[in-house]
């Protein structure tokens, strides 16, 4: 104490007293003044109660409610960090489990049919009647001409030919069965017959339904097989090539076989009669070419294009007319109609559905031996399709003129599988980019001990788990994934997550820097200041993607669910196990060990240089440089106070003395205070003793320099960046305006690339574009865009609707897409072909009545025809149930009127006869009558006229086929004209709707954009909400969703620029863009509200605290996706990446650019308001000490002690920094002030020496042996001796353990006597 009580080594009084004061106003945290409702809500709210600023109290009242929780939550993860981490990894890894049990959902019907809507009742009421899988599916060949463009050649044809021979030769082998092309193709249905020889004949000739260019050729029969002749009563053996149905029957019919002139009734109203015998043939040359063909003698190549036109017809003429535009694509015509070129020829190929195909083989001997199930029908299907794409693509070779190009059903479901799997590698890629730049971004070069690349490499892998625990837990919850989830959801919860825990490391390492925070309490603090913002971006994205969960989309709504959920999971992760490794991290700050290696402990901490500086200088120097308190532009600068355990190390001399052997330190010029630490390693980093940095002078080297030039590289950071350059740039007026001037440009461009954005998902934007599949894709909607559907009609009174449902029909003639007839009238549909089968009876019945052949009953029938007889019968019908018969109005009944309505008392009757009797036309038809009418067999030797009545219609079907769709617009017109007609006739009582791919695809654009709009105004309104809850600032919340609207448009511009088109896919991107809008911008906008100062100020502190965590977890999400670049599809490439990288890049621009300069601007007040308007608010007062409680006597030893009553007091204590709430009330701050005085003493003597890091109290005495051999010159003696300040400040309850105080006082006390102890033994030597 000698030195500070000797008036030569003092100051004046008023200089000691402003040094205190600076000193003392340093022990505050600087951000307390700076950013107080950011660190200590509470304390503010109490500033702005006491009336000594101004600010938003009730903002400030949440905040600190919230900060409460968190402090504590903190605390007690870093006391019990290594448990919190154990369970938390426990819990993530069981939630993994249920992984297990995902799915993956690529049914189109599953994913993108509007739950509720009208589209899933249809489909809903369609397999409810029809039964799932039924129907038929198409299976088409597409050839096109490598050179030129013409493919109406001889070579082009036959090539066709050998595909489609090469199809009905496919088999496959499953369930201990071979299944051939016949076993599950669609084949017409013929009427029964009596007659078990006819039967085989025909179930032997009756081909598989290929629609084909061929059939206008002779060609076309080697099509239709049968792939063994099938053998005739006559001996012969005959396949489609040679058979002349019309021949063959009247041969049949002179040997007398029974039943032969019921056939022939039956193929002459189906066109069936002389097959393909009188087609030309494109080889006359063959030798199977028949003699009636029309170019067999010529021997002359038939005009191929006058035969393709206006289509072909296959073996039934009548029922089978393929049209041209079905089979033919790319055509020109002449003047005359003709076509002379044409481009594509197409061919399809219809096979049974899974149902048919169970209900066909149910009661065969085929599957008697086996399980036969739906399931292995649908299996044995699909086997055949991919062998039959497979096949078909091998025809496509260098050899070959033309390009074949082949799809099925199975095909289009395979690349929906993969497009929707999940690529393991690609995210493995992402997520292991993303674990490299965390590593690399928290390294401290220059810093083992401090850097943070360990917790960043734990934190990425920490959300990796939360995904995988969160997709776990949707596993469980029946949540499918599908294209939109696998392909987005791990790369979006994972940059989301690493965005908050690149904020809370960030604030590890600003914490870390303050020594006004307590070790042990670095933890709450962390969450204390963090915290806040992590729970409202975190609960504001989860709120968001729950509220768009109203999509009633099932794709979109599974992933706005999926999405919710791994952000609840995010949040529980960075909130409560990424603290406790952060707290372990903190034990090996401690303990100095090497960050990542934290086996090795770090050597850098024993190799300290201690420096020394003169206190008289220094002092007046400082007092010199500081203008008069009245003359201060702004505010003194507040940085951290040192360390109270940390030795101020001292400035000295180190040279080698005149013998170059002993070392000798001496002190600087400058003697007294202490100003800096300097690590050996930064001034020698290659010695490893003090002894190897001594030089004969004290000079800087060029080495020196380097060294020094690579730490000040090594130091700089992205924060660094912000606080010197970017901030301050952005202060400026000019670029300010040249910043509003550019968005607005950007805004003008993003709205007109919104209005070019088309809906629409085109299939060749899905699969690869060197794949056989696109190029079908590409060829098919080029030249054909071809597509089946029907229009259904249900429950109804159909007898006396009949003129309702041909009105029905007929309002599609205006269709311009449906394929017609020649004439232009639309295909006939089983009303119609009902209708003209009964119209023939009746004409036959006419007839034979006026040739007297029938005249009252069938009594006075003389040698009436079987038709005029069956006639009679269905005349005869009442329509009752029972089946009774009134022949007295067979005369007078007609069964057709005048205005072509079917006898709607026996319309049931005359159904049943009909679909029996005509079952060719009744199954050309396509009708899929619901429930299937009842059977009966006419036979006209039988005189049973009873004719069973079929149900009441519930369910019937109108087929079209449409062409020349080419591209989504036409679809989607299409499907909205057909559905107003639909909609009309509804409004007329007609309960009618269609189906169809174009249907279950496309019909979701028509309300696509109104979905997306809602989700988007619910999440932008639920953003809004919560932040005004939260920050309780309308205008802060407004300006975020302005500018979150404002990446919204851009984004959008961004897809209509580059031709992107809006699907469900680029819908649930735009949801996500709030998401991710939502980590760069509200970060922004918290750091701007809990700043303090002018609107520029606190853009900069804001900048200064949120830019680097921001750009890092920018960095990190573009590493996350850049792996998609490498996907095989280009849709991914597309549609994935370039929109998610641009969204990215439009995020980060509006976040840290337009964002700042909007708020520099018009931002809205801070929370807290200096009441001068000043940059820091006054250094705030302890609160009084609570009133003791008054505790009953007890004879306890405890209650011994004596009680002092509390004395209130008014003192000033400007003096007394105030401590957060949360310190120990008890503490003792020590803060040590050294004064060196330097005595010569002759050589021998001893030296006090300082071992590194010690302090004076504890520095030890050594002497140095006198044995040594004198030296010449003398040496230094140190004496230091330490002037103890203690502040006692008032304890506050609650604030803290009591008995952990009252330990920790006792040990600190015992030290201090201990280094009191130490002192006077320094000052004896």
């Amino acid at each position: 104490m000698e030195s500070w009580s000797n008036p030569a080594n003092r100051t004046s009084r008023g200089s000691a007293m402003t040094a205190d004061r600076e000193r003392e106003s340093q022990n505050v945290d600087p951000e307390l003044l700076t950013r107080t409702s950011w660190v200590n809500a509470e304390i503010a709210y109490r500033q702005i109660v006491k009336g000594k600023i101004n600010g938003n109290a009730r903002a400030l009242w949440l905040r600190s409610s919230l900060q409460k929780h968190l402090y504590s939550v903190g605390c007690f993860i870093q006391i019990h960090s290594g448990k919190v981490l154990f369970v938390g990894l426990l819990l993530l890894s069981l939630c993994c489990v249920g992984l297990k049990t995902a799915t993956v959902e690529t049914n189109v019907e599953e994913l993108w049919v509007e739950e509720g809507g009208r589209l899933e009742e249809e489909l809903a009421y369609t397999r409810e009647k029809l039964g799932v899988g039924s129907g038929t599916t198409s299976e088409i060949v597409i050839q096109t001409p490598k050179i030129g463009n013409n493919i109406l050649t001889t070579d082009s044809l036959q090539l066709h030919l050998q595909a489609l021979l090469k199809v009905t030769q496919i088999r496959v082998e499953m369930y201990e069965n071979t299944w051939t092309f016949k076993d599950l193709c669609y084949v017409t249905e013929f009427p029964s017959f009596d007659s078990y020889m006819i039967e085989n004949i025909l179930n032997g000739l009756m081909p598989c339904m290929i629609i084909t260019p061929l059939d206008c050729f002779w060609e076309g029969s080697k099509v239709l097989g049968p792939e063994k002749p099938v053998h005739l009563p006559t001996g012969q053996q005959v396949k489609w090539t040679s058979l002349n149905p019309s021949q063959l029957l009247r041969y049949m019919g002179d040997l007398g076989l029974r039943g032969v002139e019921d056939i022939m009734e039956t193929m002459e109203r189906a066109g069936i009669t002389t097959a393909y015998q009188e087609k030309p043939c494109l080889n006359p040359r063959d030798p199977d070419c028949p003699e009636t063909a029309p170019n067999h003698e010529s021997k002359m190549q038939p005009d191929i294009g006058e035969e393709l036109t206006n289509g072909c017809h296959g073996f039934a003429k009548k029922f089978m007319h393929w049209e041209e535009d079905l089979i033919v694509g790319g055509v020109r015509k002449n003047k005359t109609g003709h076509i002379v070129r044409a481009e594509a020829l197409q061919s399809v190929i219809q096979l049974m559905g899974e149902k048919n195909m169970y209900d066909y083989w149910s009661n065969q001997y085929k599957t008697s031996m086996i399980d036969w199930t739906q399931e292995r029908a649908k299996a044995i299907l699909e086997a055949w399709q991919r062998k039959f794409t497979e096949e078909i693509n091998k025809i496509t070779n260098s050899t070959s003129h033309d390009d074949v190009y082949a799809f099925s059903t199975t095909s289009l479901m395979d690349i929906m599988k993969e497009f929707s799997s999940f690529s393991i590698v690609r995210v493995a890629l992402g997520y292991v980019l993303m674990v490299i730049y965390a590593c690399v971004s928290l390294l401290r070069w220059h810093n083992a001990v401090n850097s943070q690349s360990g917790i960043g490499i734990a934190g990425v892998l920490l959300v990796v788990l939360s995904v995988g625990a969160g997709l776990g837990i949707c596993s469980i919850l029946g949540i499918s994934f599908n294209a939109s989830t696998t392909q987005i959801i791990p790369f979006l919860a994972l940059g989301l997550g690493v965005d908050d825990m690149f904020l809370i490391a960030h604030t590890y390492a600003e914490n870390a820097k303050n020594n006004n925070i307590p070790p042990r309490e670095q933890t709450g603090e962390c969450l204390k200041r963090t915290g806040v913002s992590v729970l409202l971006t975190s609960v504001s994205n989860m709120l968001a993607f729950f509220s768009a969960a109203i999509i009633p989309i099932p794709a979109l709504r599974a992933f706005s669910l999926q999405a919710g959920i791994l952000l609840l999971f995010n949040l529980g992760t960075v909130l409560l196990v990424f603290p406790a490794i952060c707290s372990l991290d903190l034990v090996r700050r401690e303990d100095k060990r090497i960050d990542v290696f934290c086996c090795f402990q770090s050597a850098s901490a024993s190799n300290v240089v201690i420096e020394l500086q003169n206190r008289g200088t220094q002092q007046s120097q400082h007092h010199e440089a500081s203008p008069p308190p009245g003359y201060t532009a702004s505010p003194p600068r507040y940085s951290p106070p040192p360390p109270y355990n940390t030795v101020h190390p001292h400035e000295t001399i180190t040279q080698t003395g005149t013998n170059g052997q002993h070392p000798v330190t001496t002190l600087a010029p400058n003697d007294g205070a202490f100003v800096r630490n300097i690590s050996l390693n930064s001034v020698c980093p290659s010695t490893t003793s003090s002894r190897q940095c001594l030089t004969p002078e004290e000079r800087v080297t060029c080495k020196d320099r380097c060294v020094q030039a690579q730490r000040e590289c090594l130091s700089s950071s992205l924060t660094c960046l912000a606080t010197q350059y970017y901030g301050p740039f952005l202060q400026k007026t000019s670029v300010k305006v040249f910043t509003i001037v550019f968005f607005i440009v950007f805004l003008i461009l993003g709205i007109w690339g919104t209005v070019r954005v088309k809906d629409g998902l085109d299939m060749t934007d899905i699969v690869p574009k060197d794949s056989t599949v696109y190029k079908f894709f590409e060829t098919e909607s080029k030249y054909f865009g071809f597509y089946n559907i029907y229009l259904t009609t249900k429950e109804l009174d159909y007898p006396n609707n009949q003129a309702l449902i041909y009105e029905y029909h007929q309002a599609f003639q205006g269709v311009d897409n449906i394929i017609k007839e020649d004439d232009g009238s639309l295909p006939k549909f089983w009303l119609d072909l009902f209708r003209q089968w009964l119209q023939g009876l009746q004409d036959e019945f006419d007839k034979n009545q006026r040739e007297g052949r029938i005249i009252n009953n069938l009594q006075d029938d003389h040698n009436a025809t079987d038709q005029a007889v069956l006639a009679y019968i269905l005349l005869a019908q009442t329509g009752n149930a029972n089946g009774r018969l009134d022949e007295s109005k067979v005369l007078t009944n007609r069964l057709v009127d005048d205005n072509g309505i079917i006898n709607p008392k026996a319309f049931y009757s005359y159904l049943t006869a009909w679909t029996s009797n005509d079952a060719l036309a009744f199954s050309a038809s396509m009708a899929s009558l619901v429930p299937e009418p009842k059977s009966w067999i006419y036979d006209p030797s039988d005189y049973d006229f009873t004719i069973p009545k079929s149900q009441p219609i519930t369910f019937a079907q109108i087929p079209f086929y449409l062409s020349n769709l080419s591209n989504t617009e036409k679809i989607l017109a299409t499907v909205i004209e057909i559905r107003s007609i639909c909609d009309s006739f509804m409004d007329k009582g007609l309960p009618n709707f269609p189906s169809g791919i174009p249907f279950t695809f496309w019909e979701q654009y028509i309300n696509l954009r109104f979905f997306l709009m809602l989700a988007l105004f619910c999440i932008l309104g639920v953003t809004f909400l919560v932040l005004t809850f939260v920050l309780m600032s309308p205008w802060a919340a407004g300006i975020v969703v302005v500018v979150l609207s404002l990446i919204l448009v851009e984004l959008f511009g961004f897809m209509g620029l580059i031709g992107i088109k809006l699907s469900a896919i680029p819908a649930v991107i735009l949801i996500v863009t709030v998401g991710i809008g939502v980590e760069f911008t509200l970060h922004v906008t918290v750091g701007f509200m809990t700043a303090i100062g002018s609107r520029n100020k606190r853009m900069l502190v804001s900048l200064e605290h949120t830019f680097a965590p921001v750009v890092h977890g920018a960095i990190s999400t573009l590493l996350g996706i850049i792996m998609l670049v490498g996907a095989e599809f280009d849709f991914i490439v597309k549609y994935f990446f370039n929109v998610l990288a641009a969204l990215v890049v439009i995020g980060l621009l509006n976040g840290l650019l337009l964002l700042p300069v909007l708020l520099s601007i018009l931002g809205p007040k801070g929370e807290v308001q200096p009441v001068d308007d000043g940059d820091a608010i006054p250094i705030p007062t302890p609160e009084p000490s609570p009133r003791p409680r008054q505790r009953e006597r007890s004879h306890s030893r405890s209650s011994s002690r004596r009680m002092y009553p509390r004395i209130p007091s008014d003192i000033s204590l400007t003096t007394i920094t105030e401590e957060p709430s949360q310190y120990s009330s008890h503490e003792i701050i020590i803060q040590p002030e050294v004064v060196v005085e330097t005595t010569t003493v002759p050589a021998g003597g001893s030296t006090a020496v300082y071992s590194s890091g010690s302090s004076p109290s504890q520095s030890n005495c050594s002497q140095e042996s006198g044995s040594h051999t004198p030296q010449s010159k003398h040496v230094t003696r140190v004496k230091a001796t330490a002037t103890v300040k203690v502040e006692v400040h008032t304890p506050l309850p609650g604030a803290v353990n009591q008995e952990h105080i009252y330990k920790s006082k006792r040990r600190k006390l015992k030290e201090l006597d201990n280094s009191d102890s130490d002192s006077k033994s320094s000052s004896d030597c």
